[in-house]
């Protein structure tokens, strides 16, 4: 591919979830010259996932033919900002991994670490949706809800680097159990995991009226998320219910959101939304009714606009960005 502005630039990112690791060689211009995935196989443990990261990252470089300048790495859990050590990551099942030190060393190229729905963020905010606009929030729901706040031009990082965590705003006082150690989160309402939750318990309350959502999971325990959204759009009166409070829920996170940092945009996306794109505009349609107008004015509600491959496109900015100033 052509570089844009005659700049040979290149810089890798990483996408790094449970289930799969994506791998892009990006130009300055955020274009994709190479990319390839692998599965992560993270049970194998951390060396044996660095070791598919190092054999990704080489995969792209020898396609391209031309050599990287800086890698960033996308990956859930609490990063330490300096060190790129991997604190936690539950997806994971990593602990005090020290991830740019290994990729470095396998590497010897600079390595940048980050949250992934930080560098999602990045992503849409330098080359997606939000490209032009210096005050963004992204709110990305998935199994969990993750989030990233871009205020003035600049990535909210918070002093030990724990800023976004919008999945875990309070939204219900002494509410539902979270994975984290607090109670009535975004996440724990809205989130995938809590949609199915949610829904697994009103069938079992209610099996008459959740008939259709056990037949298509199978039995009562297996009802997810995707379950819903599969008896939503058959019709089926109790998946509508859920939906409905899940909209209610997630316009509770957003408007919040929108009141606290005053964005003039609002990407949402992640699986969950991904899965059912109505949740888009049923969302809208509550938080306008109840944020403060002065928050409102010329705000938009939109989806993203880099598809799956924002986490990585994200993480490259980022490295190239913040590693080679």
């Amino acid at each position: 591919m052509k570089e844009k502005n005659g700049d040979t630039s290149l810089t890798l990112g990483i996408d790094l979830g449970g289930t799969k690791l994506e791998v892009v060689l990006t130009d300055r211009a955020g274009e994709i010259v190479t990319s390839n995935r692998l599965p992560t196989d993270s049970h194998r443990g951390a060396e044996a996932v660095i070791a598919d990261i190092v054999k990704g990252v080489n995969l792209c470089l020898d396609e391209a033919g031309k050599p990287a300048t800086a890698l960033g790495v996308g990956t859930a859990g609490q990063i330490e900002k300096e060190t790129g050590l991997v604190r936690l990551s539950p997806n994971l099942g990593w602990q005090n991994v020290p991830l740019k030190t290994k990729l470095e060393q396998a590497l010897d190229i600079p390595v940048m670490v980050t949250n992934d729905v930080r560098a999602v963020t990045y992503g849409e905010w330098q080359y997606g949706a939000g490209k032009g606009i210096d005050d963004i929030a992204c709110v990305f729901v998935g199994t969990g809800i993750g989030g990233g706040i871009v205020i003035d031009g600049k990535l909210l990082e918070g002093c030990t680097n724990s800023g976004g965590e919008l999945g875990h705003l309070t939204i219900m006082v002494d509410g539902r159990k979270c994975t984290c150690r607090n109670r009535g989160c975004y996440e724990a309402y809205a989130g995938g995991w809590a949609i199915a939750e949610r829904a697994q318990e009103a069938a079992q309350a209610d099996p008459e009226a959740g008939r259709a959502l056990i037949e298509l999971a199978g039995n009562p325990d297996r009802i997810s998320a995707v379950t819903v959204t599969e008896a939503y759009n058959k019709g089926d009166a109790l998946a509508g219910v859920i939906v409905k409070e899940t909209v209610r829920y997630l316009a509770a996170g957003l408007v919040s959101i929108i009141n606290a940092f005053n964005p003039r945009l609002v990407v949402l996306g992640g699986g969950v939304i991904q899965g059912m794109p109505e949740y888009l505009p049923m969302t809208e349609e509550i938080v306008r009714r109840d944020a403060l107008e002065s928050a409102l004015e010329g705000i938009s509600i939109v989806a993203p606009a880099l598809g799956g491959k924002a986490g990585a496109i994200g993480a490259a900015a980022l490295a190239r960005d913040g590693l080679l100033k």
